[in-house]
C-alpha cells in the first residue's frame, strides 16, 4: 500500500532558501578545511527529515528548480553509533565507507571515534585526509591493486585482508610490515547481497595459506568474514564465529599471533528493522562468550555500513512525465517518469527483494483508488527503473513529489551523470548540538571522544562502564610489533 502525507506539517524544522542551493551541497564538501557545511539545515528538538523535506518542495513549487534532492540527518549517525555500541559493547566499528562515502558523513564518523573500512586507495585518501590516525583503519578489499597497496604502506595502513597465495605474494612484495587478517568464506548465508561467491577462503585452504604467510616473511593476526550485505539469518554470524575460532588454531599452529576478529558486515539499517538487528546483536554476544570470551585477549572489530548510513537520508524526486495504458481486461494502469533513476541514486532499488514504496508528497480529500504504476527513470534506456514489478499509488500530476526514507546506503555513491542527468544534491541537517560539537572537534582535532556529547544528546551517563569501551580505544586495535 502506498502511503500519502495528509497535511504539511513543518513545526521544527528551521529552513531558508539558502539552505539549499543548486549544487552548492556538492562544491561546499571540497572545502576540507571548513568543520560543517557552510550551508545547513538546523532541525530543532521535535523537527524530523520528512518536514524538511516538504519544506524544500513547498519552496520550490512555482519555481523551474524542480531538481530530485536528498536530505542527509547528520545526528541518525550519532544515534545509531550509540546503539551499535551499547548492543555489542565488545565490537569496535570500522564504518565501510564505500557504503556512503560523503566527507561530511565520514567527519561526523570521525569525530565520534569510530574506524574507517576502506576498499581503495581514493577511499584511504578520503580518510586519511580527515586526519584520522592509519590504525583507525582497515584496508578491507581482498583484492587490491598493487599502487593501492604501496600507498597503504607509505601511509602507516597496516590492517590488510586476503583470501588467497596470490595476494599474499603481492603483500610480501609492496607492504611486509601489513598485519594480515584472512578472509573466510562463510556458509548458507541469506543476504540481499551475498558476496562469498567472489571473497572468502575455504576453511580446507586456510592451513595452507597460513603457512604460505608464514614462509613469505607476513604476519597473519587473525580472521575475518562477511555474511553478506543487509543479513537476514543472525545464526550466519554465529557459525562464521566458530569457523574463525578454528582459523585461529590453524595460525596459532603455523606460528602466527591472532588475536584479531573482524565480524564484516551485513547489519540491517532500515527503518524498522531495529529488532532484526537487536537479535543478531544477541546472537553475536552470545557466540563471542562461547567462542572468543574476554579471558582470550582477542579483539574484536566489525565493519557496518548500511547500518549506519542507510536511515540518514531522505530522497525527493518529480514526476516529470506521465502515461496512462490500457492493460489486458481494462485494467488502468500508470506510467510515471521521474526526475532520478537507476542511473542516479536509485541503482541498488532493482538488487533489492522488497520493494520501497514512496510517500506521496500531496493532499487528498479521501483515501484515492490505488493503480499498478511502473516508475522509470528520466535517461532515454528502458531498462531505468525504479523496480521490476509495478507498485501500487494513487493516480498523480506531473509535477507531485515522491518521497523516499532510508536512502542513505549504496545510493549516491553509486550514482552517475548518464545522460547528462545529475544526480540528486544532498543538503545536511542538523542539531545546534551536534554543530556544537563539530567546532569543538575542529579546535580538538579528529580525535575528540564523544562521550560527552552521546550523554547530553542521547540520554548515555558518561562514567558507566560499557559507554566508552567501543568508543575510546580504537587507536590500539592494530596488533604492534
Amino acid at each position: 500500500m502506498a502511503a500519502w502525507v495528509p497535511e504539511l506539517s513543518l513545526a521544527g524544522a528551521s529552513t531558508r532558501s539558502s539552505d539549499f542551493p543548486l549544487g552548492g551541497p556538492e562544491k561546499i564538501l571540497k572545502l576540507p578545511t571548513s568543520p560543517w557545511p557552510l550551508e545547513h539545515i538546523t532541525v530543532q528538538p521535535g523537527g524530523s527529515v520528512q518536514q524538511v523535506v516538504l519544506k524544500k518542495i513547498q519552496e520550490l513549487s512555482g519555481t523551474d528548480n524542480q531538481d530530485p534532492f536528498m536530505v542527509a540527518h547528520l545526528d541518525m549517525l550519532v544515534s545509531r553509533h550509540e546503539t551499535f555500541c551499547r548492543a555489542l559493547p565488545q565490537v569496535q566499528p570500522f564504518y565501510a565507507v564505500k557504503c556512503n562515502s560523503s566527507p561530511w558523513v565520514l567527519r561526523v564518523l570521525a569525530t565520534l571515534g569510530a574506524g574507517f573500512d576502506c576498499a581503495s586507495q581514493w577511499e584511504l585518501e578520503q580518510v586519511l585526509g580527515l586526519g584520522v590516525a592509519p590504525s583507525r583503519i582497515i584496508f578491507a578489499n581482498p583484492y587490491k591493486a598493487a599502487s593501492h597497496i604501496r600507498y597503504a604502506a607509505r601511509h602507516g595502513v597496516q590492517l590488510l585482508t586476503f583470501d588467497c597465495e596470490e595476494e599474499l605474494t603481492k603483500v610480501a612484495q609492496h607492504h611486509l610490515g601489513a598485519r594480515l587478517l584472512l578472509r573466510i568464506q562463510t556458509q548458507h548465508s541469506q543476504s540481499t547481497f551475498p558476496l562469498s561467491g567472489k571473497f572468502g577462503a575455504s576453511l580446507e585452504e586456510c592451513g595452507h595459506l597460513l603457512t604460505s604467510a608464514r614462509g613469505l616473511g607476513l604476519a597473519v593476526v587473525g580472521a575475518t568474514f562477511h555474511v553478506g550485505s543487509d543479513c537476514h539469518t543472525p545464526q550466519s554470524f554465529a557459525q562464521a564465529i566458530a569457523d574463525c575460532r578454528l582459523v585461529f588454531e590453524m595460525g596459532r599452529e603455523a606460528g602466527h599471533d591472532m588475536n584479531l576478529l573482524d565480524l564484516g558486515g551485513g547489519f540491517p539499517g532500515a527503518e524498522g528493522s531495529e529488532a532484526r538487528f537487536e537479535e543478531m546483536a544477541r546472537v553475536i554476544r552470545a557466540a563471542l562468550a562461547q567462542t572468543f570470551p574476554k579471558e582470550t585477549g582477542v579483539k574484536v572489530m566489525a565493519e557496518p555500513g548500511r547500518f549506519y548510513a542507510e536511515p540518514i537520508c531522505t530522497t525527493a524526486v518529480n514526476i516529470i512525465a506521465k502515461k496512462a495504458v490500457r492493460m489486458p481486461g481494462g485494467l488502468r494502469k500508470l506510467i510515471y517518469y521521474l526526475n532520478d533513476g537507476h542511473y542516479g541514486v536509485f541503482r541498488i532499488f532493482l538488487r533489492e527483494a522488497v520493494p520501497k514504496i514512496p510517500i506521496v508528497a500531496k493532499e487528498f480529500l479521501c483515501k484515492p483508488p490505488l493503480f499498478p504504476c511502473t516508475l522509470y527513470g528520466p535517461t532515454c534506456d528502458a531498462f531505468d527503473r525504479l523496480f521490476l514489478d509495478d507498485v501500487q499509488l494513487p493516480e498523480l500530476d506531473v509535477g507531485d513529489w515522491l518521497i523516499f526514507p532510508s536512502m542513505g546506503a549504496y545510493t549516491s555513491s553509486m550514482s552517475s551523470t548518464f545522460n547528462g542527468f545529475q544526480p540528486a544534491a544532498t543538503c545536511y541537517a542538523m542539531s545546534p548540538q551536534l554543530r556544537s560539537l563539530l567546532e569543538t572537534a575542529s579546535s580538538a582535532g579528529p580525535a575528540l571522544k564523544s562521550s560527552h556529547f552521546l550523554g547530553q544528546h542521547h540520554g548515555c551517563h558518561p562514567g558507566k562502564a560499557e559507554e566508552p569501551s567501543s568508543i575510546l580505544r580504537l587507536e590500539s586495535i592494530v596488533p604492534q610489533e
